[in-house]
């Protein structure tokens, strides 16, 4: 493999000595960027993107073009892995996932694929992969991602996005069999599909728990965490990413996983993650919202950020960019972390 010629990010996470923080966003490609919108008012919608590779590459690398990130992350979704086991969904304009079937019985578990079966369907993923390998020219690395299994099962039992996925943490506590079923076989198929990822050229992994914040303690570590865990430790050829949202309850778990990294959101203080997370590289976590402030607190709360995590950190939000962010709120955030220096 070439080298990377801007290869901060991995260096951070791998412990190396950096002399800033490197950056990225997540869901830097998207809709902050108006070549993103360009293409999408192209398309018939969000899954028509998907399905595209040289559309997905291209969405992929405009962020290191426009912002100047330090990684990129390719342009995917996490629910193609339901897909790819035999759950089929729409992506809905301003109301988002809908599956036309949901996992309701042990028979429906059953009728799913798993493993390596299910993942090979994903060639559309991987052929995006090479391709923005090669429109990125080892600028910069690519970041590969998946779903957390409890995550995913959120989706396929609930059948929609929700705000308390009370189908999906009935089935917890009502079927906690097939509730496990269900788990493994995620977690099969996602170890499956992130090895064909690295394989086509991802240089690193980040694994979305979105839904870990509504589970009790107790749930969450009987049936989120051990699959996480498994996922962490099957992949050994690239550095991983662990981001739990809102499991602030369980950092220092997830601090014991086989991972190099941990996401933080803005609801967990630097100085907790840093002595819960023992000698894990932090992610995070400005407040995405903070975006919208005048560009001067931007600077002047990122630089805040970046003191209180100090070395060892790479610098992101604590979610997602939202799609009316300001661009220039993000350039002006990028542009302060790649202007702030250790030594100074």
């Amino acid at each position: 493999m070439a080298k990377i010629k801007n290869d901060l990010f991995l260096r951070t996470l791998t412990g190396e000595s950096v002399e800033r923080p490197p950056v990225w966003l997540m869901r830097q490609a998207g809709r902050i960027l108006p070549q993103y919108r360009a293409i999408r008012s192209s398309l018939s919608g969000f899954k028509e993107l998907l399905f595209t590779p040289a559309l997905a590459a291209e969405v992929t690398v405009q962020p290191v073009d426009e912002l100047g990130v330090d990684a990129a992350i390719i342009f995917s979704d996490i629910l193609v892995i339901p897909e790819c086991m035999g759950l089929d969904y729409d992506m809905v304009e301003k109301k988002g996932p809908l599956f036309n079937k949901t996992i309701q019985s042990k028979a429906d578990a059953d009728a799913l694929l798993s493993g390596a079966e299910a993942a090979v369907k994903l060639e559309y993923v991987f052929e995006a992969i090479r391709l923005t390998k090669e429109l990125l020219d080892d600028r910069v690395p690519l970041i590969g991602f998946s779903g957390a299994p409890w995550t995913l099962l959120a989706y396929m039992v609930e059948g929609s996005g929700s705000k308390t996925f009370s189908k999906a943490k009935k089935l917890l506590y009502k079927d906690p069999d097939l509730a496990h079923q269900l788990l493994a076989a995620i977690t099969d198929t996602t170890i499956s599909y992130l090895k064909l990822k690295i394989k086509n050229g991802v240089n690193a992994i980040q694994l979305f728990d979105s839904w870990a914040g509504i589970l009790t303690p107790e749930l969450y570590d009987t049936f989120a965490a051990p699959y996480l865990a498994k996922i962490a430790s099957g992949i050994t050829e690239v550095p991983v990413i662990v981001f739990a949202k809102g499991a602030w309850f369980s950092f220092e778990k997830l601090a014991q996983m086989d991972c190099q990294a941990l996401g933080v959101d803005w609801n967990i203080s630097p100085e907790f993650a840093r002595s819960a997370a023992g000698s894990k590289i932090l992610q995070g976590n400005l407040d995405p919202c903070q975006l919208y402030a005048p560009e001067a607190q931007i600077e002047s709360q990122t630089r805040a950020m970046l003191d209180r995590f100090g070395k060892g950190h790479i610098a992101n939000l604590g979610h997602g960019v939202y799609p009316d962010t300001p661009l220039n709120g993000v350039k002006t955030y990028v542009n302060t972390v790649k202007n702030y220096n250790y030594n100074s």
